[in-house]
């Protein structure tokens, strides 16, 4: 029913499209009377006129059931397509309304899988669907009715036969159906194998374990074959007892009918019609098994589609202001804690960064310092306290207006193909001054500068033309294109040699109206910050200047003798 949304769009090209099935159906119905007709009158009459009449009579039924065949075709394609491009733009632009949390349970493979290879199950089964749906019950009933027309008795037959066929397919289709989930749960699994081999290659290749991702791959593939065989070896059945339903069915039908001819209530052509019509009823029915068989492949498509169109991120967008006004006070977290499952990862956070001030975050792996910043966005809702920006709580700005004034430089360098100008702006107008001056800032300008194209050198998927420093240096001036109110860095300089990364720092302490948060493992990038904070297992430990930690925290302490010691050594 949540389909027929998708299909209701394009309601009346699916009903040509079953229209035309239908009257080459009909058309078919009439080849068994033609054909009785022409065994009676014709050929036990010896009229070779009446022969050849009915002869032009079946072409002419031919060429137009081939003509409506060639109408559905065309009207079911442009259904099943139609549908499917509808469902990946919805399912696309709710993917793009996730958090955080509902990326991380769905994951990254899934949903390319999910975009792709299910759509094309739905696909299939709408366009199956009004190519042959509506053909074999059209066929089924049409030729039981023209057996009743023939003979009553004999009809009992098709009946009886019709019973026994369908309690097989469904006993059939119901064996199969818990395989197909199975095999598109398999199919993410090898998507996911695919995916991180490709994107780890490098590594893979630095430590000589090909042939152990190799086998590793082979397993899921041989895994996703095993079930597709025993899934196959069940569907197998169907055609063989099928045929061996159906054929004993004629059968039973020549026998009986031998009876009535010799008594004169049936004539040879009516027996043929009869056999004729046993047989329309097979091939209906085997092809409403292969239909049944796409429709269980496509239950399961449709299910997994279906959960990504109906996640709703846990983060709502239920803000009401659509502007933010800058206060000396500009972002506080009271009592903020969160954790990803129900283990806390920051506990109890009590701190106010003021307009325009340089605060610096620093910590062991898995201090927090990632998670902190990603709260200030919104990308995943505090587990409990409250988090504001310049005064009003993050929940009570829209999300669009939230995001607008925080710029993010992430830890892995996000560049999509196309050019430097295009990465730099990204949905924003060109603005030349802005644009230089963030090259400037970034330390980018000098490496750009030199290319030979400029701004308009092009960007491989994933910035590999590129070095790691240029590609972080593009992130950074990307950001500072975006002109935020708030920039954060998320330990983005770590491919930079120090020379670069205390021009970027010094450059940075130049935009006095914008308050920067700086997330860094080393000390000496963190010295001009006008506060550091060190976080311990998700805890404030210390919150002050470079000096100042240096004699009240020990851990921040730990970590600079570490790092400008020839034999220091951090445990924390």
């Amino acid at each position: 029913m949540k389909l027929l949304k998708y299909v209701k769009e394009y309601k009346y090209s699916a009903s040509l499209g079953f229209i035309f099935k239908i009257f080459e159906a009909a058309l078919e119905l009439c080849v068994p009377v033609v054909m009785a007709s022409v065994i009676d009158k014709g050929i036990g009459h010896h009229n070779t006129n009446y022969i050849l009449k009915c002869g032009l009579v079946l072409i002419g039924l031919a060429l137009c059931g081939y003509l409506f065949a060639l109408v559905c075709q065309w009207y079911a394609s442009k259904t099943s397509q139609s549908v499917g491009t509808a469902l990946r733009k919805d399912m696309y632009h709710q993917i793009n309304q996730y958090d955080d949390a509902a990326l991380d349970r769905l994951t990254a493979p899934s949903l390319v899988t999910r975009l792709i290879n299910d759509v094309v199950q739905i696909q299939l089964a709408v366009a199956l669907t009004i190519r042959l749906t509506s053909r074999a019950p059209f066929l089924m009933i049409g030729s039981l009715f023209m057996a009743f027309m023939i003979s009553g008795s004999l009809s009992m037959i098709f009946v009886v036969g019709a019973i026994i066929l369908a309690v097989s397919m469904l006993s059939i289709t119901v064996l199969s159906m818990p395989y197909f989930a199975r095999i598109q749960k398999l199919l993410d699994k090898i998507a996911l194998i695919a995916r991180e081999n490709l994107k780890g290659v490098r590594v893979i290749r630095a430590f000589s374990n090909q042939e152990y991702e190799t086998n590793r791959f082979h397993q899921e593939t041989k895994n996703q074959k095993d079930e597709q065989v025993k899934v196959g070896k069940i569907q197998a059945m169907l055609n063989p007892f099928t045929y061996l339903i159906v054929n004993f069915a004629i059968i039973i039908i020549i026998y009986a009918s031998g009876f009535q001819i010799n008594v004169g209530t049936l004539t040879q052509g009516e027996v043929i019609a009869l056999v004729n019509y046993m047989n329309s009823i097979l091939q209906a029915l085997i092809v409403f098994a292969n239909v049944l068989s796409t429709y269980n492949k496509a239950t399961a498509s449709y299910e997994r589609i279906f959960e990504v169109l109906e996640t709703k991120p846990q983060v709502q967008d239920e803000g009401i202001y659509e502007t933010m006004v800058l206060q000396d006070k500009m972002i506080e977290f009271d009592d903020v804690s969160f954790g990803y499952t129900n283990k806390d990862v920051l506990h109890h956070l009590n701190f106010t960064i003021k307009k325009g001030e340089t605060v610096g975050i620093i910590g062991g792996t898995g201090a927090g310092k990632s998670t902190l910043v990603s709260l200030i966005g919104r990308n995943y809702d505090v587990t409990s306290g409250q988090i504001k920006i310049a005064g009003r709580r993050i929940q009570d700005y829209k999300l669009a207006t939230l995001r607008k004034h925080i710029s993010y430089v992430l830890q892995n360098t996000a560049l999509i193909s196309g050019t430097i100008k295009e990465n730099l702006c990204m949905s924003l107008p060109y603005q030349e001054e802005v644009v230089n001056q963030a090259l400037e800032v970034s330390q980018a300008k000098e490496f750009v500068s030199l290319l030979p194209q400029g701004l308009e050198s092009p960007v491989v998927q994933g910035g590999k033309n590129f070095s790691g420093g240029q590609r972080q240096r593009l992130t950074i001036a990307r950001a500072l294109v975006k002109q935020g109110d708030i920039l954060v860095l998320d330990d983005c300089s770590s491919a930079l040699d120090y020379a670069t990364d205390a021009a970027l720092q010094k450059q940075l302490q130049q935009l006095k109206d914008v308050t920067k948060i700086v997330i860094s493992q080393r000390t000496s990038s963190l010295k001009r910050c006008d506060r550091i904070m060190v976080l311990y297992h998700g805890e404030i430990v210390g919150f002050d200047s470079h000096d100042q930690l240096l004699k009240d925290c020990i851990v921040y302490k730990e970590i600079y003798e570490s790092q400008n010691s020839k034999d220091g050594d951090y445990h924390g």
